[in-house]
């Protein structure tokens, strides 16, 4: 799955509401201009998702922070952003 080239990279800037929807696996996105947009979790998950603890990312960044995490798969920089190592997902001993 790689970035849409034709969405307008605006409209994460005017996002009314964004969550995750557990029944579809998906995060939706209501957009102010109308538009409306559903990401498929499994498919970002199986495209960027390599090891455990990007997944663990993934997911935490879907639970947490999904407006973050449409942001980052919209504009293409959810690779560069598990590149980084965050450790949110991080399981505790």
């Amino acid at each position: 799955m790689k970035r849409n080239q034709y969405f307008d990279h605006n409209h994460s800037q005017k996002a009314l509401s964004c969550r995750y929807n557990m029944d579809t696996n998906r995060v939706e996105a209501r957009f102010a201009d109308g538009t409306t947009l559903a990401i498929d979790y499994i498919a970002v998950e199986e495209e960027y998702g390599d090891t455990p603890a990007q997944r663990a990312e993934l997911d935490w960044l879907l639970y947490n922070k999904p407006l973050e995490y449409a942001q980052l798969v919209l504009s293409g920089e959810i690779e560069h952003y598990l590149s980084l190592g965050c450790d949110h997902g991080r399981l505790e001993d």
